[in-house]
């Protein structure tokens, strides 16, 4: 199968600290891969570079067998990216806040209300389409948080803790909503504190520690590799790592 994005061989340093060690990663289409490791492994340094927001040292991210620095705009009219902390204005409605981030992607008339309403729907939020956004909880501040990210329905998605702090009701609808994203082709690269979440929903599993990937796989060849059929994945984690996924 083509990957859609292709991580080769990143290196990172901040002053004297050697933060990436030659990461290197495949993303599919149409595949969730979970990119776990403990707290300091350097997930954040990885997802910053892949979605453009900071240079490698060395190595490179290939979108579609491209590196990305030469078609940056290309790229990231194709991605969305869902950030930990939630963006959103909270003095305006859900229809003006998807409105607003998904025009910046150049839609406009009725493919801005096309996409605006179908991203409504995912979030499960179209009866409450014009309230403002301070008057939702905080598991609909997330839903709509990752609508707006991908309501130019993006080819690829990086979603980093999509579900933090939230009730499991609306854990659940974000998790069936990544579910529906995929069936549709859209690839997902997700972080999450939450291994329950990558039983659920990861196709692959990448695991960084030390700023290297020591580890990729299925949920079920990562289980029979390094632990038993029967184990928990957050058994496999530990004893690949020495530490739990929340360490």
């Amino acid at each position: 199968m083509n990957e859609l994005l292709s991580v080769k061989e990143l290196e990172k340093s901040f002053g004297d600290k050697h933060v990436l060690k030659g990461i290197g990663f495949d993303v599919r289409p149409g595949e969730v891969l979970a990119l776990l490791g403990p707290n300091g492994a350097g997930k954040s340094t990885t997802i910053n570079i892949v979605s453009a927001a900071l240079q490698a040292d060395s190595g490179q991210v290939l979108f579609k067998g491209k590196p990305i620095r030469g078609q940056i705009k290309t790229y990231k009219q194709r991605l969305g990216v869902v950030p930990q902390d939630i963006c959103l204005y909270e003095e305006l409605t859900a229809r003006r806040n998807l409105s607003f981030f998904t025009s910046l992607y150049g839609l406009h008339g009725d493919d801005l209300e096309e996409a605006v309403d179908r991203a409504l729907e995912l979030a499960g939020l179209a009866d409450r389409a014009d309230d403002r956004v301070k008057t939702f909880s905080g598991g609909m501040k997330r839903r709509l948080n990752i609508a707006c990210s991908i309501a130019h329905d993006p080819e690829l998605a990086i979603m980093d803790e999509p579900t933090v702090g939230i009730d499991p009701q609306s854990r659940n609808h974000i998790l069936e909503s990544i579910g529906d994203l995929r069936a549709n082709g859209m690839a997902v690269i997700y972080t999450t504190h939450y291994m329950e979440e990558v039983e659920a929903i990861a196709d692959r599993i990448v695991v960084i520690d030390h700023g290297s990937v020591i580890a990729t796989g299925t949920s079920d060849s990562l289980k029979n590799d390094y632990a038993t059929s029967d184990a928990s994945l957050e058994d496999v984690f530990l004893k690949l790592t020495g530490r739990t996924l929340r360490d």
